[in-house]
C-alpha cells in the first residue's frame, strides 16, 4: 500500500514552520524527542520509544562452525524487519530500499566499529563460535527508524548475556539457565560489548538552508537529504554517510558533529542509567520487564477534582441574591381530575376524555337490559365495571 503524499498546504506549512525556528511537536531545531528505554523479562531484549516511534530489539545466539577465513571469530547477524504494523507503506515480506538501507547502516555501526569483540564469541578455533542475531521490529513508525534501531540495537546488546559453555575434549557443553540457579546464572553470563567503543547514530534531516535533529516522518517527506553520522562518547567518529543528492559545505559538516558529540553523550549516558536500573532491580528481585515497566492508567467514573469555596461571606451573598432577584410568578391552580385515570390538558380547561365513552356505554347497557326484560329470558350481563345478573 502507497503512503499517502503530501498535500501541497501542508507542505508549505512544515517549510514555513521551519523557516520561522518552529516544529511541528514543539521542539526546537535541535531537541530530540522524549527516549525510553525498557527491557523485556528475558535478557536481549530491548523496547524503545522515541517519541512515537517505537522498536523492538531481540538478540539470540547460538553455537555454529565459524568461516574458513575467520576461523577465531564469532559471527555478528543483524535483521531489520519493517512490517506493516509500523506504517502502511511498508509491505509484509517483501525487503525494501530502505531496509536494505538500515541493515547496512546498522552493520557499519555496529559490526565494523569493532565495538563487539567477536573474538570472544570463540569457543573451539575452526569448530565451534557463537553466532549472535540481533533482530530489529518496527512497530511503529514516526520517523527517524535509524536513531531509533540503533539505540535499541545497542542496548539489546549490552542487556544480553550469552551462556557460559565447558569444553571437554571434543564434547562442547552449555550452561543453560534454570528457574532456581538464576543467580548463578548471571554470573556465568559473558557481555560481549566494550563500552567505551559503542557507537551511537544519529541523523540530521538536512536542506539548502535549514539543519534539523531527529526529524518526525512529516519532516522527512519535505527534507532535501540526510547526514547520518555514528560516534561514541569520546568523539570518535566510525562513519558518516550522505543520502538525499545535496551537496553539504564544511561549516555544515562540522556543525552536526560538534551537535552529535553532545546528543552522543546524553544517549549513552541514558543508555547506562536504563541498564543499571534493570540490574538493581532484577537483583532486588523488584519489577523488571516490559509489561511490568508500563504504567497503570485507571479511569474511575464520576470522578471530579475538588474546588476550593469560599464559604466565609455566603449568608450575606445569599441574601443579597434573593433581594434582586425577581418575584416568582404566580402559581397556576391545581388541576381538575374529574375520573381517576383522566389528565387535564390547558389551564383551568376541563377535559371531558374518557367521560363521554362512558356515558354511551350505560345508555348501551340500559338498552340491552330492557330488551332481555320483554323476552322474558334470563341471562347475565357483564358490565365493564361489575358483572350483574339481569332476568
Amino acid at each position: 500500500m502507497k503512503e499517502t503524499p503530501l498535500s501541497a498546504c501542508e507542505r508549505d506549512f512544515i517549510l514555513k514552520a521551519i523557516e520561522e525556528k518552529k516544529r511541528l511537536d514543539g521542539r526546537q531545531t535541535y531537541d530530540y524527542r522524549k527516549i525510553k528505554i525498557s527491557f523485556g523479562t528475558d535478557y536481549g531484549c530491548c523496547f524503545v520509544d522515541l517519541g512515537q516511534t517505537r522498536v523492538m530489539a531481540q538478540v539470540s545466539c547460538e553455537l555454529v562452525a565459524p568461516k574458513e577465513s575467520r576461523p577465531n571469530e564469532g559471527i555478528m547477524f543483524f535483521n531489520i524487519e519493517l512490517s506493516p504494523l509500523a506504517s502502511p507503506a511498508f509491505e509484509q515480506g517483501r525487503q525494501s530500499e530502505l531496509s536494505v538501507k538500515l541493515n547496512r547502516q546498522l552493520e557499519r555501526c555496529l559490526r565494523n566499529s569493532k565495538c563487539i569483540d567477536t573474538e570472544s564469541l570463540c569457543v573451539v578455533s575452526g569448530e565451534k563460535v557463537w553466532q549472535i542475531r540481533v533482530d530489529v521490529h518496527m512497530l511503529n513508525n514516526d520517523g527517524n527508524l535509524m536513531d531509533a534501531s540503533s539505540i535499541a540495537a545497542i542496548a539489546a546488546l549490552c542487556h544480553f548475556r550469552r551462556p557460559d559453555v565447558a569444553v571437554q575434549g571434543e564434547e562442547v557443553t552449555v550452561v543453560r539457565e534454570q528457574p532456581q540457579q538464576e543467580a548463578a546464572f548471571s554470573h556465568l553470563s559473558v557481555n560481549m560489548v566494550d563500552n567505551k567503543k559503542t557507537f551511537v547514530l544519529l541523523t540530521f534531516s538536512v536542506s539548502r538552508t535549514y539543519l534539523l535533529v531527529d526529524p518526525c516522518e512529516r519532516e522527512e517527506r519535505v527534507m532535501d537529504g540526510l547526514l547520518m553520522i555514528a560516534m561514541n562518547k569520546h568523539r570518535e567518529i566510525c562513519s558518516i554517510q550522505s543520502s538525499g543528492g545535496i551537496m553539504l559545505l564544511k561549516e555544515q559538516v562540522m556543525r552536526c558533529s560538534k551537535i552529535a558529540s553532545v546528543k552522543v553523550s546524553e544517549i549513552t549516558e541514558l543508555i547506562s542509567k536504563a541498564l543499571m536500573n534493570d540490574k538493581t532491580a532484577r537483583k532486588a528481585g523488584g519489577r523488571c520487564g516490559f509489561a511490568e515497566s508500563m504504567p497503570q492508567e485507571r479511569i474511575t467514573a464520576l470522578k471530579v477534582d475538588e474546588t476550593p469555596v469560599e464559604t466565609a461571606d455566603v449568608t450575606e451573598k445569599a441574601s443579597g441574591i434573593i433581594k434582586e432577584a425577581e418575584a416568582p410568578p404566580p402559581t397556576a391552580p391545581s388541576p381538575v381530575v374529574p375520573v381517576p385515570g383522566v389528565g387535564q390538558v390547558g389551564l383551568g380547561l376541563q377535559n371531558t376524555w374518557g367521560v363521554e365513552e362512558e356515558e354511551e356505554l350505560e345508555e348501551f347497557s340500559n338498552d340491552v337490559v330492557e330488551i332481555l326484560d320483554s323476552e322474558e329470558e334470563e341471562v347475565v350481563i357483564l358490565h365493564p365495571e361489575k358483572p350483574q345478573k339481569a332476568e
